[in-house]
């Protein structure tokens, strides 16, 4: 079993505003993807996702391949959901009600990069 840290992610009232003001505020901000309910961005080898109400949970994402999301979704009764850029996941609530996420990249946009 392989898993590696992916990112955090924040639940945000407005997408452009909390990546201008990371870009400000930070060094050398990469912005990964950017639209009007999500953001992406990379800064000092952290990821940071943005995220508006109702449609992802503010969380901490791991990420695993497809195996082993099959695996840990049947372990957890979970169903694993695509997502636009086509990852996979599911989400479980750890103690204390933080959302963790469970990731698989494989076939996505980010496959090729490493991301």
């Amino acid at each position: 079993m392989s898993i590696t840290f992916d990112h955090a992610a924040q639940v945000v009232p407005d997408i452009a505003e909390a990546v201008a003001w990371y870009q400000r505020v930070l060094p050398d901000v990469r912005v990964l993807h950017q639209d009007a309910t999500w953001a992406f961005i990379e800064a000092g080898g952290a990821k940071l996702a943005f995220v508006v109400k109702d449609q992802h949970p503010g969380h901490l994402a791991w990420r695993v391949d497809d195996a082993e999301l099959e695996r840990l979704a049947a372990e957890h009764g979970k169903q694993i959901k695509p997502h636009r850029d086509g990852t996979r996941s599911f989400y479980l609530e750890a103690p204390g009600g933080q959302g963790v996420e469970i990731i698989s990249y494989t076939g996505s946009v980010w496959e090729s990069e490493g991301k």
